[in-house]
């Protein structure tokens, strides 16, 4: 990948924030980001090779680090956060179940015996899309915080179970992976409340300051590169990683500091990339080739959000409900693993695709939905600065 390339990147990334501030909706920053994907890649300019294994690299470790914020993002220390994840858990439940039956019925309509990957796919959600555009938006609450668990729930299983229903064979060494990434980040947890108790985090802490080291951040880089090796050795989808290490981190209690230098590194230069990067691989003109395929990933999509408006069945909030469906990490993997593996048809990764991308594009709507009545009184910019709650200082 050469600065040419990069400087095509960056330069096009910008296509986020300026489509957020030019409209009144909010759009997500990561729409303008993935539009300015698709013009340098390989549909329209190929500016880009998102095949290009630097490039490739580059944005798994904004995938990584876009899934370690939104991990700092669940309030794990939140009081009464105990029934609140009970509630998101039930939920979660209950748009499986839907998902299911639309599954089953839109494999049907299209002829399709994948129906379980369907499945999979509309009841998913995606962290990376929801709980950012929540943060966006500015959206707290009780129910918020029920739909984050929720989302984060749904999106760390579905990526285990996807797998095993694309390609059973490798079932086992998947399962062994996850895991042990569970297990390795249950152990950080219990290594860093032993150093808290004991007051070396705190004396870390006031050496790094007054140094200037950033010891926080380069440990912190360690443990998710030591946890993305492990899922990248054992097939498992990296924002497992990712996100397990941001849980472990804010179950703790994350120094503020850290939480301004990640947001950095992440929203300045590698979240980005990553979207752009996901863009850039995907392939408009095969719509020409399987037009058909258009309209299933346009049901996949739209049936995503309708699979989690079940919420509302015990109680949930239809605009929070239909965020929730939002979901683009599960069926770009299964379009992908699709690919690799032949376990699925002509046109079906394609659709896959198109089923991320509608969703991407309904998530503006339900976010400003959401936003009039979770939301700030009144428009507020994004606090860049602020930590995720729980952070220490």
């Amino acid at each position: 990948m050469s600065f040419l390339a990069l400087l095509a990147v960056t330069a096009v990334a910008l296509f986020g924030p300026l489509l957020s501030w030019a409209t009144r909706w909010r759009a997500p920053l990561l729409v303008g980001q993935i539009i300015g994907g698709v013009l340098i890649g390989r549909s329209a300019l190929g500016l880009v090779d998102a095949g290009d294994p630097m490039f490739t690299l580059l944005a798994d470790i904004g995938f990584a680090l876009t899934m370690f914020v939104a991990g700092t993002q669940v309030p794990l220390r939140e009081p009464g956060l105990r029934p609140l994840l009970l509630r998101g858990a039930g939920r979660a439940l209950l748009a499986s179940a839907a998902a299911l039956g639309l599954g089953a019925l839109v494999a049907h309509f299209f002829g399709s015996p994948h129906w379980l990957v369907y499945a999979v796919v509309l009841g998913s959600s995606s962290a990376a899309l929801v709980l950012p555009a929540m943060r966006q938006v500015g959206l707290a609450g009780p129910e918020v915080t029920a739909t984050m668990a929720q989302v984060a729930l749904t999106d760390t299983v579905s990526m285990v179970l996807l797998p095993l229903v694309l390609d059973p064979g490798r079932a086992g060494r998947m399962l062994a992976g996850a895991a042990l990434i569970a297990g390795c980040a249950a152990a950080l947890v219990i290594g860093l409340r032993w150093l808290a108790r004991r007051g070396m985090l705190r004396a870390e802490h006031r050496v790094s300051h007054y140094e200037g080291l950033a010891l926080e951040l380069r440990v912190t880089l360690v443990i998710l590169f030591a946890l993305a090796a492990i899922a990248a050795q054992t097939a498992v989808s990296i924002m497992i990683a990712g996100f397990a290490t941001g849980l472990a981190i804010t179950a703790v209690g994350e120094p503020r500091r850290l939480a301004k230098q990640v947001f950095a590194l992440s929203e300045g230069f590698f979240s980005p990339l990553f979207y752009v990067w996901l863009g850039a691989s995907l392939s408009i003109v095969d719509l020409w080739r399987h037009p058909e395929t258009a309209l299933l990933g346009v049901v996949l999509g739209a049936g995503g959000i309708l699979a989690h408006l079940a919420g509302r069945l015990v109680g949930q909030p239809v605009s929070l409900a239909a965020l929730g469906g939002a979901m683009l990490g599960v069926p770009v993997a299964a379009a992908t693993i699709g690919t690799q593996t032949g376990a699925l048809a002509d046109g079906e990764p394609t659709a896959l695709v198109v089923a991320a991308l509608t969703s991407v594009l309904l998530l503006a709507s339900t976010a400003a939905l959401a936003r009039r009545r979770f939301g700030p009184a009144s428009p507020t910019p994004v606090a860049h600065d602020s930590a995720a709650p729980g952070a220490r200082g």
